[in-house]
């Protein structure tokens, strides 16, 4: 099913999770163990992301340098298949511009289809640490409204060249939005603009980026809605757990936390994570009384302290 019938179909608020592929070389065993403890928490739906090749780089014994390209968290579509066909949960499979090329997508969309996967989430994803060069025969997605063109076609049955018996492959859309304006962003109205443009293009839905104050997310519907957007905007959440994600949040995500939140964590070390866990039941709770359509956590692979979160709704 997709994400926007999930919605459609519901009376309440869902529960929606991200995760993360495990680090090349671990097996689906870290996956799986997570989607177990988030199954008694009715998903709706799982997203998996995905990440591009990045070039790293090692010094042989002889003192060169030698650059290797590969991917650290390999694995999304096959993830998705695992989710979704073991556990029955509908998967949201990552697509990005950066790092692939269009005809890598195509082949990606065909493999989800294939696997009985109809939901993607468009993203430009995050630069390359390294110029990949792309064979000239070969084309690409610049931005997320050109990779959400590219599933409106496959959608529509519009591959890049002729398929012998190919039919139209029906996929539910999402792009990001973001509450506290993407960073590049000249201003956020101007974000908001692009963000319609990929509606217009053809998205069913918005997923946020996590935020951690909820007047940003209100704020945000708002000028969306507004601007004519009116499809559903799906907020993110993450659970803190340590002091050192009051650094790397911000700096990662270019998100601001509220004063009384980092001021009681500060102040009481060693019991942070109990604070974030607290802190998110009140953020959601307050969420779910605007009847949002699902709150959507960004579990990374910390399944514990998002499930505590959670259960307080059932």
């Amino acid at each position: 099913m997709k994400v926007i019938e999930h919605i459609s179909k519901s009376n309440g608020t869902l529960f929606s999770f991200e995760i993360v592929p495990p680090p090349r070389g671990k097996t689906i065993t870290a996956v799986t163990d997570v989607v177990e403890t988030l199954l008694p928490h009715n998903p709706s739906w799982i997203d998996v992301t995905a990440h591009p090749a990045g070039a790293y780089y090692n010094e042989r014994p002889d003192g060169t340098i030698e650059r290797k390209i590969y991917k650290k968290r390999p694995g999304t579509i096959g993830i998705c298949g695992v989710i979704q066909n073991r556990f029955r949960v509908d998967t949201v499979t990552h697509l990005l511009t950066q790092g692939f090329t269009k005809e890598e997508t195509e082949d990606a969309m065909i493999e989800l289809n294939f696997l009985g996967i109809h939901n993607v989430l468009a993203l430009r994803g995050d630069g390359l640490n390294y110029n990949k060069q792309y064979d000239k025969s070969r084309s690409v997605n610049h931005y997320a409204i050109d990779l959400v063109k590219q599933i409106n076609d496959v959608k529509n049955g519009k591959f890049l060249d002729e398929l012998s018996q190919s039919l139209p492959l029906d996929f539910g859309v999402g792009v990001a939005g973001y509450p506290e304006k993407h960073f590049e962003a000249p201003s956020l109205k101007l974000d908001i603009q692009h963000l319609k443009d990929k509606v217009d293009a053809g998205a069913d839905y918005i997923a946020t980026q996590m935020f951690f104050k909820n007047d940003k997310y209100f704020e945000f519907v708002s000028l969306c809605r507004e601007a004519g957007i009116n499809v559903p905007i799906v907020p993110g959440i993450k659970v803190i757990k340590n002091l050192k994600q009051f650094n790397s949040v911000p700096s990662n995500f270019y998100v601001d936390f509220p004063d009384e939140f980092v001021e009681e964590a500060h102040a009481n070390p060693n019991h942070v994570e109990e604070i974030g866990i607290r802190y998110a039941i009140k953020q959601c709770e307050e969420l779910v009384n605007a009847k949002v359509p699902s709150l959507h956590f960004y579990v990374m692979n910390d399944a514990k302290s998002v499930a505590q979160v959670v259960k307080k709704f059932f």
